[in-house]
């Protein structure tokens, strides 16, 4: 750790250890592979909307996909997340500080992000907590980014599959917190400036093998697998094979993105 990165990191073993809701731990090495990026023009839009490029946190980095992205843009990056196991999957780049701790606690100084950002994380937060945190460590103008994405779409007969197993088989296994991902975060607020922002959506072209490994990344279907044994993916083969066509055909997919944005 260099002089530079003293500056902002503290002495992490004087941070209050929490619990903490952990979904993916278990399946991080699948989180690595399967999970689709951010598009590029969310990231510039971002690095348009803060006046200084000196430090990020990117909260909940998980993999660091995030992260990765916001390297590019700014001096340091420092890359929490509550999991070891999403740590040890980073991507890592030479100003990019990966450090192991919960959302609401980070060995962070304070008045010193001019930018943070939340990726699809926010709803596993203790948010009054985090809020706090958040205030403490952004500058004077620093801005607060969180964004999620819920259901995918890539054509009707293959959605109404995605949504049987969605609504159906996998209703009751669904953490509560997933309500306010549905919920598009409209009942999120914080005690900042809310600023408007621009739709977003992330886009691939993947085979059904590609779509299934994503699926296998949910945190119902974890559940599901953990309480009955099987993998509830099973129960809807055939209809998706069906809806899907040649199984090396390739399909593009597309995830609307809720962002919220605010500046201290």
């Amino acid at each position: 750790m260099n002089g530079h990165e003293k500056s902002f990191i503290m002495n992490a073993a004087k941070v209050i250890k929490t619990s903490f809701k952990d979904h993916f731990s278990s399946i991080s090495k699948n989180y690595h592979i399967h999970r689709p990026d951010y598009p590029d023009n969310l990231f510039s839009y971002l690095n348009s909307q803060v006046s200084q490029h000196d430090v990020a946190w990117d909260c909940a980095t998980g993999n660091g996909q995030c992260a990765l992205k916001l390297s590019t843009f700014f001096s340091k990056i420092i890359a929490s997340d509550a999991s070891t196991q999403q740590i040890k999957q980073s991507s890592h780049a030479d100003n990019i500080n990966y450090i192991v701790a919960t959302a609401e606690y980070v060995p962070i100084r304070a008045n010193c992000a001019d930018l943070i950002t939340v990726a699809q994380a926010l709803h596993w937060f203790d948010i009054e907590a985090f809020t706090k945190e958040a205030a403490r460590i952004l500058n004077s103008e620093g801005v607060l980014a969180v964004w999620s994405y819920n259901l995918l779409n890539i054509n009707p007969d293959v959605d109404t599959v995605i949504n049987q197993l969605d609504k159906n088989i996998l209703k009751n296994y669904w953490p509560p917190e997933r309500g306010l991902v549905e919920n598009q975060y409209a009942t999120i607020h914080m005690p900042f400036t809310e600023l408007t922002t621009k739709p977003f959506q992330m886009e691939v072209e993947w085979s059904l093998g590609q779509l299934i490994g994503y699926l296998n990344t949910w945190s119902s279907v974890e559940a599901y697998k953990k309480q009955n044994r099987s993998n509830p993916l099973d129960l809807i083969k055939h209809p998706l094979l069906k809806a899907w066509g040649m199984e090396n055909t390739i399909q593009s997919i597309r995830w609307p993105i809720t962002m919220k944005l605010w500046r201290k």
